[in-house]
């Protein structure tokens, strides 16, 4: 099951056709063609302020708040398509380069996501890179989860619906199997399901993007 997705994940890439998103920053999206790069500098370097005062003001928030405060930043990107967007059928994409093209597929939105918390102190245990089949689009997907305990029921961070549900209200998904940077395992709708030996070394894209952000930074 999990080489089945993984390999679904290279082949289709990850919903968000549906999604109606609007970029940060100062610039409407319909002007992406036009501007030229020294206006993609001047956004690009707008939009990573905007992301630090965001993270400034969500400092000394409840892990809620934080949540949220997050989850609403990194929706205003517009999906694309790693094809469209790098040329290539995947691409994890470090958070600095989510921000500069202001646009993603659904992995990148989920890594902007999973650092910031880190940044504001949200404990790494709590917070997982999900796989999923969004079932409307018949197709692999990523989201981010967050576990208050590890048999709670996970809240869901998505680009596809904007508002943070709770994994058991997500009847849209089909929950298939988690990781951060020690864990691997299956998914169930309450708790962690069953851990999988290998942790990252089993997840090949993570460990690359691991060394890759070790090398480039974020």
């Amino acid at each position: 099951m999990l080489r089945y997705f993984a390999l679904l994940s290279l082949l289709l890439g990850c919903a968000g056709q549906g999604a109606t998103l609007t970029p940060i920053g100062e610039k409407a999206s319909a002007g992406h063609a036009a501007v030229n790069a020294n206006e993609q500098e001047y956004f690009a370097r707008k939009r990573l302020e905007a992301m630090e005062r965001m993270l400034n003001g969500l400092r000394d928030k409840s892990e809620m708040e934080k949540l949220k405060g997050v989850n609403d930043f990194f929706n205003r990107v517009r999906f694309v398509s790693d094809i469209q967007n790098w040329g290539v059928e995947d691409y994890w994409a470090r958070p600095s380069e989510f921000l500069a093209r202001d646009q993603g597929d659904c992995e990148d939105y989920v890594i902007a996501k999973y650092f910031a918390l880190k940044r504001l102190g949200v404990p790494e245990k709590k917070l997982f890179f999900t796989y999923v089949k969004a079932v409307k689009f018949n197709q692999a997907h990523m989201v981010l989860t967050y576990y208050e305990d590890p048999k709670a029921v996970p809240l869901v961070l998505d680009n596809l619906n904007y508002r943070i549900f709770p994994a058991t209200k997500r009847k849209d998904l089909v929950y298939v199997y988690s990781f951060n940077a020690e864990s691997l395992f299956l998914n169930t709708q309450q708790g962690r399901g069953k851990t999988l030996s290998g942790g990252k070394s089993r997840n090949k894209a993570w460990a690359a993007f691991l060394q890759r952000i070790e090398k480039e930074g974020l």
